[in-house]
């Protein structure tokens, strides 16, 4: 029997994974499971750029628009997910594609992740509440007050490891580094993560797509305007009740929700999404740059 390879086509947002993952998985008559954050919603459309009709024809997609915003997906549901998936694939294909941006959910298939335990929706809403009432310095004194050692070291800059680390210390009285305790940390995107290398039964081999960074910003910045022409402030008017949600704390809608509540023109927010997104796009690269690939 072949041994089963699994191919993890990454880059920065832009940069041209969807395209090159058809591309590869074409070739290899497989199929491909995006490790996307947020095209896994079916809500959200244009503002996560998710692969168009006739490119998700083109190959078999999973994860694409198979849930709704109302539900809690993580890291940990992907992982489980996404490995029966792969399961399903490689029973009739030798390789399989995985096409993504989001660190987190591409280390969780890769290797796993630790088991954080899980919070419930109303302790959650509590760490929201408070990013959504104080933003990032409600959260940090939160922080300093129940988890003064993440305040400290954490990332404090980025709201969901902030949320994420006062989640748990609120429902389990531990903070989230008690639950890593032995483990070597790791920033690795979205949210900081303490890990054990779990192997799998299959080859990981990853395709890094990347572009001179200006190029890379200049296609950011054209495909902010063309969402804006497809009908992104639409979309983001559709979503603007649940804008509380964790899905909805995401650039493109994050911007233009300011610009409803009118804390900005929508020129001012459009500028912004570009600039957040090209912000986005530099950790991206930080991160990838850190992979092995073959």
């Amino acid at each position: 029997m072949a041994e089963k390879e699994c191919i993890i086509v990454v880059g920065p947002t832009a940069v041209g994974k969807t395209a090159e993952a058809i591309k590869i998985a074409t070739a290899l008559k497989t199929e491909i499971i995006s490790a996307d954050s947020r095209q896994c919603y079916k809500e959200m459309k244009i503002g996560v750029a998710r692969p168009s009709d006739a490119e998700l024809s083109s190959v078999r997609h999973h994860f694409i628009a198979n849930h709704s915003i109302h539900e809690n997906i993580t890291a940990a549901s992907f992982e489980k997910e996404a490995l029966a998936c792969l399961d399903i694939i490689f029973q009739h294909h030798d390789q399989a594609i995985v096409c993504g941006g989001t660190g987190l959910y591409i280390k969780a298939l890769a290797e796993g992740l630790d088991d954080i335990p899980e919070v419930p929706i109303e302790v959650r809403n509590k760490a929201i509440d408070i990013h959504n009432d104080k933003g990032v310095e409600g959260l940090k004194d939160a922080l300093l007050s129940l988890d003064p050692g993440f305040a400290l070291l954490g990332d404090i800059h980025n709201p969901n490891r902030m949320m994420r680390a006062l989640e748990v210390i609120l429902h389990t009285g531990f903070p989230i580094a008690h639950f890593q305790k032995g483990r070597a940390a790791k920033n690795i995107g979205e949210e900081q993560q303490y890990s054990t290398v779990g192997k799998r039964n299959f080859k990981i081999r990853y395709q890094l797509i990347e572009l001179p960074r200006e190029e890379l910003y200049t296609k950011i910045n054209n495909r902010v305007e063309m969402m804006m022409t497809e009908g992104l402030e639409d979309e983001a008017r559709s979503l603007f009740e649940y804008k509380h949600l964790p899905a909805l704390q995401t650039v493109g809608y994050k911007e233009l929700f300011d610009f409803f509540e009118g804390k900005c023109s929508r020129q001012e927010a459009v500028e912004k999404i570009k600039q957040h997104t090209r912000n986005y796009a530099k950790r991206q690269i930080t991160w990838f740059s850190r992979l092995r690939i073959d």
